[in-house]
């Protein structure tokens, strides 16, 4: 039996952090939810995770900034699902350590062919 693929879900919106751990879950993904960086840091001392899906505009310290941080001891793949979609915002998440960015809204879909591309590498 393969072992389910665990990912954290980092999002100060709390409507679109069920909705995602309740389309995941129903994708067979173990999912963690956070609503914001410090909350992450705790969960990541106690559990290994496969993938984290981040928001960029969080309370207290961006999701950027706390990638660029997590980079220094972490490959865990990171997406990047943020409302800014600018061209500059998207290089700046991938230039700072996301392996991809997806802009919101998202289709749901896409976020699972996404995640399933990022761990077959």
């Amino acid at each position: 039996m393969t072992e389910k693929i665990k990912i954290l879900i980092i999002d100060d919106d709390t409507r679109l952090r069920e909705l995602l751990k309740k389309y995941l879950e129903n994708n067979n993904f173990l999912t963690d939810i956070v609503k914001n960086t410090s909350e992450a840091r705790e969960k990541l001392k106690n559990t290994k995770y496969n993938l984290l899906i981040i928001d960029v505009m969080l309370p207290g310290e961006t999701g950027i900034d706390f990638l660029k941080e997590f980079r220094k001891s972490s490959n865990i793949p990171a997406i990047i699902l943020s409302a800014m979609s600018d061209v500059e915002d998207r290089i700046y998440g991938l230039e700072n350590g996301a392996n991809d960015y997806i802009t919101k809204p998202f289709e749901p879909k896409e976020l699972i062919l996404r995640i399933k591309n990022l761990l077959q590498k």
